[in-house]
Parts: C-alpha cells; sequence; structure tokens
C-alpha cells in the first residue's frame, strides 16, 4: 500500500485532522529561512507531537540548516525524521543520521534525468523527487520511469490528481501540502480525501 505523509501542519487543528484520518507520516516545517510561510518553531512543534498519535511519526523539514539544530529536535524526540530540501551534501546526510540515530530523508528537485540519478544515489534513508519548495505544481512524471529505489514523489499533488500520479509513478510515498490547503489553511475534508486514494491503491 502507497505510504502518505500529509505535510506543512502548523495548526493543532491540523493535528486533529490528521490524527483522524491517520496518514502514515506527518510533516511539520522547522526551516528557520523566514521565506517559508509554514514554517512554525520548535516549541510549537513539541506541541504538536504531544497532540499527535504516537503511531505516527513527526517528520521536520529542514532547508540548509546547521547540523546542531536538527540534531537536537531529533535527539529530544520533537521529531522522528528529517527531511532535508536545501543543498546538503552527502557527508551532512550520513553525519545527521549518525549523530541522531534517526532516519534523514533528502528531498530533489527534479527537472533532468541527471536529478533523478542523484536521487537514487543518496546515502538518505528515502529520497523525495519534487517540483521544488512548496510551489505547489507537478514535475515531468516520465523522468521517474523505471526507479527501482523506493521513493517518495511530491510537487503539485492533490486529492484529485493522488491516483493518477500512483498509477503512473508507483512511488513508495507521496507528500502532499499544498494540495491540501483552502486558502493556506489545512482542510479536513481534502486530507480525508487524500489519505483515501492513497489507500485505494497499491
Amino acid at each position: 500500500m502507497t505510504k502518505i505523509k500529509l505535510c506543512g501542519l502548523r495548526r493543532l487543528e491540523d493535528i486533529a485532522a490528521v490524527n483522524a484520518v491517520k496518514p502514515d507520516y506527518a510533516g511539520v516545517i522547522l526551516a528557520r529561512n523566514p521565506k517559508f510561510w509554514r514554517a512554525i518553531s520548535p516549541e510549537q512543534a513539541g506541541r504538536m507531537r504531544e497532540a499527535l498519535d504516537s503511531a505516527i511519526p513527526l517528520v521536520g523539514v529542514f532547508v540548509d540548516d546547521d547540523l546542531p539544530y536538527m540534531e537536537g529536535l531529533l535527539r529530544a524526540g520533537v521529531i522522528d525524521i528529517a527531511q532535508l530540501h536545501g543543498h546538503e551534501t552527502a557527508d551532512t546526510i550520513r553525519a545527521l543520521s549518525d549523530a541522531a540515530g534517526k532516519p534523514v530523508w533528502k528531498a530533489f528537485q527534479v527537472k533532468t534525468p541527471a536529478d533523478v540519478a542523484a536521487a537514487v544515489q543518496t546515502p538518505a534513508a528515502m529520497p523525495l523527487l519534487d517540483s521544488g519548495t512548496g510551489c505547489g505544481v507537478t514535475f515531468d512524471w516520465s523522468l521517474v520511469a523505471g526507479v527501482s529505489r523506493p521513493f517518495l514523489l511530491a510537487g503539485g499533488l492533490t486529492p484529485e490528481n493522488l491516483s493518477a500520479a500512483i498509477a503512473q509513478v508507483h512511488p513508495w510515498g507521496v507528500d502532499i501540502s499544498s494540495g491540501i490547503e483552502t486558502d493556506r489553511l489545512k482542510d479536513p475534508d481534502k486530507m480525508r480525501r487524500a489519505v483515501a486514494a492513497a489507500r485505494a491503491l497499491p
């Protein structure tokens, strides 16, 4: 069954909706760059972790953040997985994973076959193939045809196109954020429909 991660959660109301629909993963943006409007503070993330169903791992998303910051949140149990969306090197990925003893995922912006090749070779526990950073548009899914390594698909996914994406791309999992929002707020009905779509296909 295709895994699904609901990302960009910002409010306790979002966590209540997640607990109701039970995705495989929940995600919060912990990048400290102010341009990421979905980003929350570690303190907010801690409160959300406490409210989140303990069976649902919480993924923290970072963008070129420093190693001690990311390691600290993993070690403290605020998050269970780090997902890196910046220019982090293979050495950084290994160092964070070794220091924290937790999984590290790495996102890759896919525009060319070379981008896919880099994703396949990453030492991260899971590559994430994306169109950008929260830009809400898809990339050319034909570029990932034949990828044998498990990966997460992201970028422009919605409850309406999720079934087609899974059927065409066959990802290990899908990551959805803007596609489950209405007026910049997480929409519980869209969250429910997204999870249902992922659960309906192998």
